[in-house]
């Protein structure tokens, strides 16, 4: 088990257990309201409640459908040590579970879809890889996997991998000449490229060499918080001038640990990231479980336990252990908490909708075309 289907399997346990760590947040403002119901909303990586058996409940279903959401980016491939035949049956077991999802989900191939999501009511899940593990060094497994509608993938989890080194490698690789070609293929093919976990060394020279925006679709600011899965300006940068957008998480690195973070923590990393990259160059996104993660002490246990496996095996950043949420936005509807933050510090709506999922649509848009 890693973190992802610890999560995975957490998403389904919610209903039962019930919800802490600020679920029950104040209501957002009625502007705020209205903006994320018409808006295209874009959450750039969550964990879904998913059951390749048969349809969710009547409540958790109702729970998916409260979020607003209109897509999400969804990992598959594991953390970094997961291998093509079985990321090959992950992406197999996803199809069938959405298949049963009686319409809750839908399987995202191309904007048109985000768009179809948002008219049907149904939330769109974008299949992508956060590592690169899965593609086992070779340029032409990324074929393979775009063939199967992988539209977002990486180059390296925490650590290294013969295309590029991850933020936990002690002694940088940088891009290699097969993440060059890997750059290349993404581009030619309609992936777009994610280098969320990419150290900064590999993600510099990763955006340079790509003819098509790039993104960080899940981090925080290092400026704010130092930490190696935040982000420098100089980074940030380089990401937006090449039309690239950072997402911001809900994660402990937002603040020190074991402090949870806050919704003001939240809120200072994402006007930091709008001040440096600018409203056209930012999004959602959350790292979480969509509905909400569950503090029960049969929760945290599996979490705790799953921390300790990566803090044993390298993989793991600094600080890892708090649960993964925002205390205030520990909610399906989260985005519309960040809606209203954003509307009451003063930025105007045109903003926030971009935020909320217009920047990763324009994207998209331009990354997802061969």
């Amino acid at each position: 088990m890693d973190r992802r289907t610890l999560l995975s399997g957490a998403a389904g346990l919610l209903l039962a257990s019930g919800l802490s760590g600020g679920a029950r947040a104040a209501t957002p403002s009625a502007a705020a309201r209205r903006l994320y119901r018409d808006a295209i909303v874009i959450d750039g990586n969550l964990v879904p409640p998913l059951d390749a058996d048969g349809p969710l409940d009547a409540a958790l279903s109702k729970q998916v459908r409260a979020s607003g959401l209109t897509a999400f980016k969804l990992t598959r491939g594991g953390s970094g040590s997961q291998s093509k035949a079985a990321t090959d049956e992950e992406l197999a077991i996803t199809d069938k579970a959405l298949a049963h999802s009686n319409h809750l989900f839908s399987r995202i191939r191309s904007v048109e879809d985000i768009r179809a999501a948002k008219k049907n009511g149904r939330v769109g899940i974008i299949f992508s890889f956060e590592a690169g593990e899965m593609l086992e060094g070779q340029v032409d497994n990324i074929d393979h996997f775009r063939r199967q509608d992988v539209l977002v993938m990486g180059l390296s989890y925490n650590l290294a991998t013969p295309f590029a080194s991850g933020v936990m490698v002690p002694k940088s690789t940088g891009l290699t000449e097969l993440g060059r070609q890997a750059v290349e293929r993404m581009n030619a093919l309609g992936v777009t490229l994610d280098i969320s976990h990419s150290d900064e060394r590999s993600s510099l020279s990763a955006i340079a060499a790509s003819a098509r925006p790039a993104l960080i679709t899940h981090a925080g600011c290092a400026a704010i918080r130092p930490h190696p899965r935040n982000k420098s300006d100089r980074l940030l940068r380089a990401l937006s001038e090449r039309g690239g957008v950072m997402g911001v998480y809900d994660l402990s690195y937002l603040s020190v640990a074991p402090e949870q973070p806050s919704l003001a923590a939240y809120l200072g990393h994402l006007t930091h990231a709008l001040k440096v990259c600018g409203e056209d160059h930012v999004g959602i996104g959350s790292d979480t479980i969509l509905t909400g993660f569950d503090t029960s002490p049969e929760s945290m246990k599996g979490w705790d336990a799953e921390t300790a496996r990566r803090q044993a095996t390298g993989v793991a950043a600094p600080g890892e252990g708090p649960p993964p949420f925002v205390t205030g936005l520990n909610r399906p509807d989260r985005g519309a908490i960040i809606a209203d933050g954003l509307l009451k510090a003063g930025y105007p709506a045109r903003v926030a909708e971009k935020v909320m999922g217009a920047n990763f649509l324009r994207v998209f848009q331009e990354t997802w075309r061969a």
